[in-house]
């Protein structure tokens, strides 16, 4: 079995701390051997980022987004392989593999080869000259003229990169990180998470195939710690986009302040779903049951704290709890298999943990609750905890599993005050047949995004949280914003 190497300045280059095993969560089998970078390795990876920059921020946009453009027909033509690959590293089910993974990844490198002359910069605009204008202006001021000063606010990439990525999804994330920063004119160092590395590596060989230039696009892995601090800390890095748990992002954000680098995180969540009395209860509970299903819970959008009003309480979890049990739960390579495993060993452990801690509180076990009777593999059977509160652990803390907890409120104003009585603020959902109503609590809601009776996504809304579930947003245009810094030029009119 082929043992991975570094990415660092172009070049394919052996790692310092050997390499170290990746299992796959469905047969605990090894998948391959990733490389355990040395943090002289990431600080080398740096200094080709802050090396290659100068000439890749000078090159034409269009150049660049041609460069983005074949790495996404690459990454379609070899959508099966790699769907392949990230089915072996993350258990995901074959359809997620391929479309969510490997396809949504394709796509946001062919989005960032089409960024429109909009996004670049903001058009002139001619304003009276203020005090802060140019000595001639301030002459115009003092004589009493009407000094007038054009300015024109541009969009100037940020600089070097690091890029730290979550495990859930190892395509689609660093892609929604690589591609507009490339196309912004940035360079990076992308830190994979250490459980699912290869297929951030295939990525870089579609880069490379698609002639990228040398130190560009630069990847370090490894289980260690300092792996990833030697990115973030090191002086050659201008910005930092970190997408994986609160605490973690607060470790970084607190390098981050020392050095002054520019943020973009997506953190924790645990989205609060209110599903009122008038709910078409059938979208409610396909929605809420993504949950189960969709990366085994692994996501942090998902819609995990249900608050249902009284009137539909028991038939909410009636219906959820046969939605779960219908499931199936096993081999995500079998065709009708749709909640696949947790990504380890410890985190199957952590989840079963909170499962047992709802218990202790006081939280009904609806359905599930047991590990299922499967050979192997680190399965986790969807879980229903009805008759909770809003203090309870379970219903606070993000456990990132198949698990679903369940609190019933009054009336409107209880609902709201229950869906912002927590630390995060990821997205939310709303479901009411009332659609002004539905909108009037969505603005309510402290949440960056919020879903109006579906769990979809919008391609192009921006993307990222309220209090401890991130800083900044992305996707779409956003992103390309996120990965710019804006300068304004002015010159008498």
């Amino acid at each position: 079995m082929a043992r991975q190497a570094l990415f660092v300045g172009g070049s394919w280059v052996e790692p310092d701390g050997g390499h170290y095993e990746v299992t796959d969560p469905a047969t605990e089998g090894t998948v391959g051997w990733a490389p355990e970078a040395s943090r002289d390795q990431v600080r080398a990876a740096c200094a080709a980022a802050r090396e290659a920059f100068g000439p890749w921020s000078r090159t034409a946009p269009e150049e660049r987004a041609a460069i983005l453009a074949r790495a996404a027909r690459i990454i379609t033509d070899r959508g099966a392989e790699y769907a392949k690959l990230a089915q072996a590293e993350t258990g995901a089910t074959t359809r997620t593999a391929r479309g969510m993974q490997v396809g949504v990844a394709a796509a946001r490198f062919r989005r960032y080869a089409r960024v429109e002359p909009a996004e670049w910069a903001i058009p002139p605009q001619i304003n009276e000259a203020g005090h802060g204008g140019t000595s001639h202006a301030l002459k115009a001021v003092g004589e009493g003229k009407a000094g007038v000063m054009g300015a024109l606010a541009v969009r100037q990439p940020v600089g070097v990169v690091a890029c730290v990525t979550s495990y859930n999804n190892p395509w689609a994330n660093p892609a929604g990180k690589i591609a507009p920063a490339l196309a912004m004119g940035n360079t990076v160092v992308v830190k994979p998470a250490p459980q699912d590395p290869l297929s951030v590596y295939r990525m870089a060989r579609a880069l490379e195939a698609a002639g990228v230039p040398r130190g560009v696009v630069n990847v370090v892995s490894g289980r260690s710690q300092g792996v990833g601090e030697a990115a973030v800390d090191s002086p050659d890095v201008d910005m930092v986009s970190f997408t994986g748990s609160t605490a973690v992002g607060q470790r970084i954000a607190e390098v981050c302040g020392r050095g002054m680098k520019r943020q973009l995180m997506e953190l924790g969540g645990k989205g609060a779903a209110l599903v009122f009395d008038d709910a078409d209860l059938r979208s409610a509970v396909a929605g809420i049951g993504t949950t189960f299903s969709f990366y085994s819970g692994q996501i942090c959008t998902a819609p995990t704290r249900v608050l249902a009003q009284r009137g539909v309480y028991d038939r909410l979890v009636e219906q959820l709890s046969s939605y779960a049990a219908r499931l199936k739960v096993g081999d995500p390579k079998e065709p009708d298999t749709v909640v696949g495993p947790v990504i380890s060993a410890a985190h199957r452990d952590r989840v079963e943990s909170y499962v047992e801690l709802g218990r202790k509180e006081g939280a009904v076990v609806v359905t599930g609750g047991d590990r299922p009777a499967l050979p192997a593999g680190f399965y986790v059977t969807p879980t229903l905890l009805a008759d909770c509160t809003n203090d309870m652990r379970v219903a606070r803390e993000e456990i990132f599993g198949p698990v679903v907890v369940v609190i019933p409120f009054d009336d409107e104003e209880e609902g709201i005050a229950l869906a912002n009585d927590t630390d995060y603020g990821l997205i939310d959902y709303v479901w009411s047949g009332d659609v002004a109503r539905a909108f009037r609590v969505a603005r309510r809601l402290r949440a960056g995004g919020v879903g109006v009776n579906t769990v979809g996504r919008n391609m192009e809304a921006p993307f990222g949280g309220f209090k401890r579930s991130g800083v900044g947003r992305d996707v779409g245009s956003y992103a390309l914003h996120a990965y710019s810094e804006v300068q304004a030029i002015v010159w008498p009119g």
